[in-house]
């Protein structure tokens, strides 16, 4: 019935916005809002209706959660960096109707999730950064999922991504994009330096860790990334455990995956931090039955030893 018609890794850098603004960093980050602007006329040449967005600003301590508000608009600031990204306006149709097939046949695979349809809350930045590049025309519907899952397995993250995709082939009418909406490596610059590390990895460690992910993901060893992302994780101090990542595998098929990468924006630093603009090939997959890998609940998997 449906399709995944898109499938990305994104960055979601509060200097996207900076780079808009009079100022020492404008135009910085040109290249990162102008790989939003070639995704979303991807998603637009492929027919998607509604952006998918696996937001590793949504802080979620129980469940999976789906905000499928029917419409959302305000003004935005980060708590977090309330210098980077204060009273940025936003306005974006919602999907309810996804939202709640997402939740049930995620639910139905064994992953609880809740799908909130009826709510005042708001979308984080880690879903209304990229909204702004890629639709700033509301021509896109949006579902942001909780993807800073304090206590929660990956492998179940892997589980929820593939049920999503389920739901999507054999139950939406329509087409859908999936965003995991979170870094590479994830160490800040420590304070007072944030300003040394602007464009900048914080260790040579962590550049090369993320590089040598990168070379994984074009030679397509799916296989061993996926077994080495909680250790990634942990040792790249991964944004929201990585959980954006591991929904995003899952969809994709984990360890069975065999497609490629198209990397639209090149690996940059920012604060210290490893970001990307890359899409991600999607392939069939057999439905069927999930991954065994996926479905499994390995002690490594926790978002406790990716804290460690």
């Amino acid at each position: 019935m449906g399709q995944l018609a898109l499938a990305a890794k994104i960055t979601h850098v509060p200097s996207m916005y900076l780079s808009e603004l009079p100022g020492p960093r404008q135009g910085t980050r040109q290249d990162a809002v102008d790989g939003h602007h070639e995704i979303s006329r991807r998603c637009r040449e492929l027919g998607v209706d509604t952006l998918v967005v696996f937001d590793t600003h949504w802080l979620v301590n129980a469940n999976y959660h789906i905000n499928c508000a029917p419409h959302f608009k305000g003004d935005y600031t980060s708590n977090e960096l309330p210098h980077f990204i204060k009273n940025m306006p936003f306005e974006a149709h919602g999907n309810p109707e996804l939202g709640r097939l997402l939740a049930q046949v995620a639910t139905e695979h064994g992953v609880e999730t809740l799908a909130h349809d009826s709510t005042t809350l708001n979308p984080e930045y880690g879903t209304l950064v990229p909204l702004r590049y890629m639709n700033a025309d509301q021509h896109f519907k949006v579902v942001s999922v909780s993807a800073l899952c304090m206590a929660h397995y990956l492998s179940d993250s892997a589980h929820l991504g593939w049920a999503f995709r389920r739901a999507i082939e054999d139950q939406y009418d329509g087409k859908v994009a999936f965003l995991a909406s979170g870094s590479l490596t994830h160490r800040f610059a420590q304070n007072g330096l944030a300003p040394e590390f602007a464009f900048k990895i914080w260790s040579p460690f962590l550049e090369q860790l993320d590089k040598q992910v990168l070379q994984m993901w074009h030679q397509r060893d799916w296989k061993a990334f996926c077994e080495m992302l909680p250790e990634y994780a942990s040792k790249g101090h991964g944004e929201g455990f990585m959980h954006d990542t591991a929904m995003l595998l899952g969809a994709l098929g984990w360890t069975a995956y065999d497609g490629g990468v198209d990397v639209v924006t090149p690996y940059f630093g920012a604060s210290g931090t490893g970001q990307i603009n890359a899409v991600f090939e999607v392939t069939p997959q057999d439905g069927s039955q999930i991954p065994a890998a996926v479905a499994s609940r390995a002690e490594g998997y926790t978002a406790v030893h990716a804290r460690l």
